[in-house]
């Protein structure tokens, strides 16, 4: 579109079926860039990526020419196919539906961007399960337990 000035700034956050911990160290730097790849090959400027055996998140700067249920939908998609192809683990591979999107001012920029790639010192002290519903109450999203917090059981 001519003429459109955008600059929108998202972390999403995702994780594997379950929630499980599934991401080995062995083969991370592989899968983020791969995802890298997928973001960049849609127009989108990924700042950062980083993550835990039991969870990604991506903080990107996004085009608005695609939806960001589409972006994310591609990337889960692909890069589980990918992971399924590459043979990583035994069982069949693929991630939890939905995902977390929180946005961004272009002043945040440099929190957000070492708050994700300071993910493995965070996780020391918190849990995905506290993160993720920090970020909730923080963006104030309406969520139900049963739904969120179902596959924590």
């Amino acid at each position: 579109m001519a003429n459109t000035y955008t600059k929108i700034y998202i972390q999403a956050v995702f994780s594997p079926q379950s929630r499980r911990c599934l991401i080995q160290k062995s083969w991370e730097d592989e899968l983020y860039k791969y995802i890298t790849g997928i973001v960049q090959n849609n127009g989108h400027k990924l700042l950062a990526i980083n993550g835990m055996p039991d969870h990604i998140h991506l903080f990107f700067g996004m085009k608005p020419n695609q939806a960001l249920s589409d972006l994310i939908r591609e990337v889960k998609s692909n890069s589980s196919k990918w992971i399924n192809e590459k043979e990583f683990m035994r069982e069949k591979f693929s991630w939890q539906e939905g995902f977390g999107a929180f946005s961004y001012g272009h002043s945040q920029l440099d929190n957000v961007i070492n708050y994700v790639m300071k993910q493995k010192t965070h996780h020391k002290k918190y849990n995905f399960k506290d993160e993720y519903l920090l970020f909730l109450r923080k963006f104030d999203v309406e969520f139900k337990n049963e739904y969120v917090f179902n596959f924590f059981d």
